[in-house]
C-alpha cells in the first residue's frame, strides 16, 4: 500500500517537473521573440496641418489655416480641444425645409456665446452628403443663449455631414463635424475626376496640383459664355471661398485666396489664386463659392493628391493668360510677377 502511494507521488512529481520545464521553455521563447521584435514605440507626435503659410490670416497674402493633426484632421470629430458641436436631435425629411438648431459647448460645459468674426461671419456651417454631393454653405444666426439656428433643405435622403467652422473668443480656430440622418431616397454617387465645372452660363476651370504636406498653388478661372469674368464681387471678404474635403473620411480643409480685394493690386477676376495644403494622398472634393451679378454660385471639382496623378486623372492645362516659366509650366507666386 505504501509503495503504491510512493509510486503515485513520484509520478506526480515527474509530471510537474516536465510541466515546469515546458513553462520555462515557453517563457524563454516569448522573451526571445519580444527581443527580436523590439519594444513597442510611442506614436509620433502629432503635427499641425495648415492651409497656406503658417500664421497667415485672411488679410494676409496667404490663405488662412484650419488646424488639425496628422491622425486627427479637422472635421471628423464632434469634440476637440474642449469644444463640442451639439445639434438638436432630429431626423429631417428630404425635400422639406426644416430648422436646424445646435450649440457649441465650451470647456466649462456651457454653450459658447462669444465668437470672433472670421471671413465676415462668426460661424460657417457646411452641409454635404457623405458621398460629397449636395454641398451647402450656410451662415446661421445665434440667439443670446448660444443657440444657433438656420433653415435647411436637403433634396435627398441619406447621411449628411454637418461642419461648424468657428473661432471662440480667446480660443483656437476650430472645425467640428456631426452626422445628420435624412429620411428619403438615397442613391450613392462617386464623383469622377474633374477640373471644369459648369453652372448656368458660367464655366470655372481649376489649374494646379495638390501635393500632400506642402503648400500648393491652385488657380480658378471664371468665364461666362466663353468671355473672362473681370468684375467678380467680394464674397465673405474675398473674390472666392474654397472648401476641400478628403473623400475617404471628409477631413476638412478651408482655404482662401492668397490675396484680398482691398489690397489695391488684386484683379476682380477672371482668376482667383489659392494656396492649399492637404494632409495626405487621396481624392479631394473642392467647392468654390464665388459671387457675380449679385448671385453666389458654387463650382465643384474632384482632384487626386499625391506624388503623381492617379490613373484617369485629367491633365492640368495652364489657365488663360497665365505666365509660363522657362519650362512651359504655369508660373505662380513670385514667378507670376506678384508678391506673396
Amino acid at each position: 500500500m505504501l509503495r503504491g502511494v510512493e509510486e503515485v507521488a513520484v509520478n506526480t512529481l515527474s509530471k510537474l517537473s516536465v510541466y515546469g520545464a515546458a513553462l520555462a521553455l515557453l517563457s524563454l521563447g516569448a522573451y526571445a521573440t519580444g527581443s527580436a521584435v523590439g519594444p513597442l514605440r510611442s506614436p509620433a507626435p502629432a503635427r499641425e496641418i495648415t492651409s497656406g503659410a503658417e500664421g497667415a490670416g485672411h488679410g494676409d497674402a496667404h490663405s488662412s489655416a484650419v488646424t488639425g493633426t496628422a491622425d486627427q484632421p479637422a472635421g471628423p470629430a464632434s469634440s476637440r480641444g474642449g469644444y463640442t458641436l451639439a445639434p438638436t436631435a432630429s431626423t429631417p425629411t428630404a425635400g422639406t425645409t426644416t430648422e436646424l438648431t445646435f450649440h457649441i459647448i465650451g470647456p466649462d460645459g456651457a454653450p459658447v456665446t462669444a465668437f470672433d468674426e472670421e471671413h465676415t461671419k462668426r460661424l460657417h456651417l457646411i452641409v454635404v452628403r457623405r458621398d460629397t454631393t449636395g454641398f451647402q454653405h450656410l451662415h446661421p444666426t445665434m440667439d443670446p443663449d448660444g443657440t444657433w439656428r438656420t433653415s435647411l433643405r436637403l433634396p435627398t435622403g441619406g447621411v449628411h455631414r454637418v461642419f461648424a467652422d468657428f473661432t471662440p473668443t480667446g480660443g483656437p480656430a476650430t472645425t467640428l463635424g456631426v452626422d445628420l440622418s435624412v429620411a428619403g431616397t438615397y442613391e450613392p454617387v462617386t464623383p469622377a475626376p474633374s477640373r471644369i465645372a459648369r453652372i448656368d452660363d458660367y464655366e470655372v476651370r481649376l489649374d494646379g496640383e495638390l501635393s500632400p504636406g506642402r503648400s500648393s498653388p491652385v488657380t480658378l478661372t471664371v468665364t461666362r459664355d466663353g468671355a473672362p469674368v473681370t468684375d467678380l464681387q467680394p464674397y465673405l471678404g474675398a473674390y472666392g471661398h474654397l472648401v476641400a474635403l478628403r473623400s475617404t473620411d471628409l477631413a476638412y480643409l478651408h482655404v482662401h485666396p492668397d490675396r484680398s480685394p482691398d489690397d489695391g493690386r488684386t484683379a476682380a477676376g477672371p482668376q482667383i489664386r489659392f494656396l492649399a495644403e492637404v494632409p495626405s494622398t487621396g481624392t479631394y472634393r473642392l467647392f468654390l463659392d464665388f459671387q457675380h451679378a449679385s448671385v453666389v454660385r458654387t463650382a465643384e471639382f474632384t482632384l487626386p493628391a499625391g506624388p503623381t496623378p492617379e490613373p484617369g486623372a485629367l491633365p492640368t492645362a495652364p489657365a488663360a493668360g497665365t505666365p509660363e516659366d522657362d519650362h512651359g509650366h504655369p508660373a505662380t507666386g513670385d514667378r507670376a510677377g506678384g508678391e506673396h
